[in-house]
């Protein structure tokens, strides 16, 4: 036999040997759905390109200024602020010119930048621009359609989509020896490559509810929420040009309570003390190695995040009372923290 079929013989049909022209392919129902899905991605495009910049950064030099990096920026205000990440402006001490889709190219200045939540504002000189509409990243839900616009690789204006493939991811980020983590990370699978930091990232009606920020690999793109903490740092770049931070000093990690602290606290976990600074706040206040603090002025502590989400300007200079567990007591310190300094 030489394999091939003997007349009155045939093979059993493929999906790869379906004509291109068969009705199965062309159904009412995918029909309309692969047109939904392009109405929604090409809407979201015609919304939000006006409001979204493509960034040339520049930096001074003996010779003058010269082309440091590029980037991405999101329309903040009619007046020409504009919001990116902040490690794309990072030395961006000449500033720099936006292009947008019009054709227009701006210069603008940095006003204010945060590399401990990656986020920066820029402003714009001398024109109107489109805000776009911020919206809010909590409200996001897995498999949620999500699209970027930026400007990967020097190419303004690409638009791409995807879906939001996990929420709540954890992105270290550093700034002269302090650490923290900027928390509840939107991880999407929308083709994001270099360039499009300081982009958009949309849902499907346009508002704007992440700023890209990093690719960890093919179709692992991480973006900045959108939130009210968002909100609160931009507002804060904007109005003082920084941000101002509390800090306990310590370091730490989750660490369940032991049964008799769980009876008679009634808190499950917290954090435990694995280091404290000498002169910070922790250590003046008498905190210890082996300490595990459960609660920061009745609110309930169970990882470091949620120790670093309360260390706020607010919180600088004021009494705060910790609630923790050492040798297996329940006892209460009173710490002052102080403004970090970055």
């Amino acid at each position: 036999m030489d394999g091939r079929a003997s007349a009155g013989e045939s093979d059993p049909p493929s999906a790869f040997d379906v004509p291109l022209d068969d009705a199965s392919l062309d159904s009412p129902s995918e029909a309309e759905a692969l047109d939904a899905y392009s109405r929604a991605v090409s809407g979201v495009a015609e919304r939000l390109a006006p409001s979204v910049a493509s960034l040339r950064v520049q930096r001074r030099t003996r010779r003058g200024r010269v082309l440091a990096g590029a980037g991405s920026g999101v329309v903040l205000t009619h007046d020409g602020f504009i919001l990116t990440s902040a490690h794309v402006v990072e030395g961006a001490d000449a500033g720099g010119s936006a292009r947008f889709t019009d054709g227009r190219d701006l210069r603008f200045t940095v006003t204010g930048s945060d590399s401990l939540s990656d986020l920066a504002v820029l402003r714009a000189e001398g024109a109107e621009l489109t805000p776009a509409e911020l919206g809010d990243a909590e409200r996001l839900h897995v498999g949620q359609l999500v699209v970027a616009i930026g400007n990967p690789n020097g190419f303004e204006g690409s638009v791409t989509a995807g879906v939001v493939s996990a929420l709540g991811r954890a992105l270290p980020a550093r700034a002269r020896g302090a650490v923290r983590v900027i928390d509840n990370v939107i991880q999407t699978d929308a083709a994001l490559n270099p360039g499009n930091s300081g982009g958009a990232l949309a849902d499907s009606r346009g508002r704007v509810v992440g700023v890209n920020t990093a690719v960890a690999g093919v179709g692992l793109g991480l973006a900045v929420p959108v939130s009210a903490t968002t909100q609160r740092i931009i507002a804060a770049l904007i109005s003082e040009g920084r941000v101002r931070r509390a800090y306990l000093g310590i370091a730490g990690g989750p660490r369940p309570l032991p049964p008799r602290a769980r009876a008679a606290t009634g808190a499950e976990r917290g954090v435990e003390v694995v280091e404290v600074l000498a002169g910070s706040p922790a250590e003046r206040a008498g905190l210890r190695v082996g300490d595990v603090i459960f609660e920061l002025d009745g609110i309930a502590i169970e990882s470091a995040t949620d120790l670093q989400r309360l260390m706020v300007a607010e919180r600088i200079g004021s009494a705060t009372a910790a609630r923790l567990v050492r040798d297996g007591t329940a006892l209460e310190l009173r710490i002052v923290p102080a403004e970090l300094e970055i």
